[in-house]
Formats: C-alpha cells, structure tokens, sequence
C-alpha cells in the first residue's frame, strides 16, 4: 500500500486574469522579466512589440501595484561556500503562549534559513537551511534551532542533488 503524504501552501491563490487587470503584454513582461531581469527596455520592448515608452510604463505600473517584487541576482550556492541545503520539518508545541508568533519571531534571526513556510500537514513549518558543510548544520541545529522553546520535534532533509532549480512563476499569456 502506497502511503501519499501532501503538502499545501497556504498562501497560492488562484486569481482569474480577468481579475488581476494584467492583459497578454503585462503577462509576456513578467514572462521575459523572470527569464532576465536585467534587460534593456529597448529590448524589452522589442521582444513584446511596443515602443519603449509605454512599455516602460507598464513595467513601472508592474513595480507599483507589486506584481514585480524586487530583483535579484541568483548566486551559486556551492561557489560562494554554502555547498550544504537542507529542508527542516518543525512541529510547534501549542501549548505554550503565543507559540507561532513566538517562533517566527526567532526563526526570522537566523540567517542561515533562507526560507521559512507555515504548512499544513504532519508538520507546520518548513525551513530551507543553507550551510558551509555538516558540521555547521549541527552547530545551527544545537545551539541555535534547539534552543527555540516552542519547537516540538524537528525532521532534518539534506538535499543530495538538484534536478530542478526554476526562479520563474509558470506564467501563461
């Protein structure tokens, strides 16, 4: 028997795109924007067939709105010394005050997660770790993740490879 164990993140939401007030254009930027960030407008504007004006507008009104959050450079992980990724699977003692709030709190001070998710399942947290090698992992799971009063039990992941890695939301215009 095949037992399947599912993972729901809490906070996708399906919008219509009647909803959101994005037409094909708006759709196709964000399309090229994920792919490179840093491309010309005049590129841009050619790949998408508007003049550089208002295509230029249009990314600003992206930018306003908050559709486009910020950019960012995507650095190797294994290049800059942080060669250990792993996924922590916490559960949280609800008996203790405040206990959600109380963790995130701490959680959000440790640099070394990179990513932090609320889950429902047979957990309800979801941490990305990332580290120099094991022995740095034990170091931020002894001394500073243990410490965490409101953690009731912890499951460690250590990523072996990645097979696939994409920064792009699969957006369809």
């Amino acid at each position: 028997m095949i037992q399947l164990d599912f993972i729901i993140f809490t906070n996708f939401i399906f919008i219509p795109q009647k909803m959101t007030g994005l037409d094909k254009i708006d759709f196709k930027i964000l399309k090229i924007l994920q792919e490179n960030g840093r491309i010309t407008n005049i590129q841009l504007s050619t790949d998408i067939g508007l003049s550089p004006a208002p295509t230029l507008e249009r990314v600003r009104k992206l930018e306003q709105t908050g559709i486009i959050e910020s950019y960012h450079a995507l650095v190797n992980e294994d290049l800059v010394g942080l060669g250990v990724k792993s996924y922590l699977q916490v559960s949280i003692n609800f008996e203790k005050k405040d206990a959600i709030s109380n963790f995130i709190k701490q959680i959000s001070e440790i640099e070394e997660i990179i990513e932090c998710h609320q889950v429902a399942g047979s957990t309800d947290f979801l941490l990305k770790i990332v580290v120099s090698n094991i022995h740095a992992y034990e170091r931020l799971l002894t001394e500073k993740i243990s410490a965490i009063q409101e953690i009731n039990k912890l499951n460690s992941m250590f990523v072996l490879k990645t097979v696939k890695n994409s920064h792009s939301l699969p957006i369809k215009n």
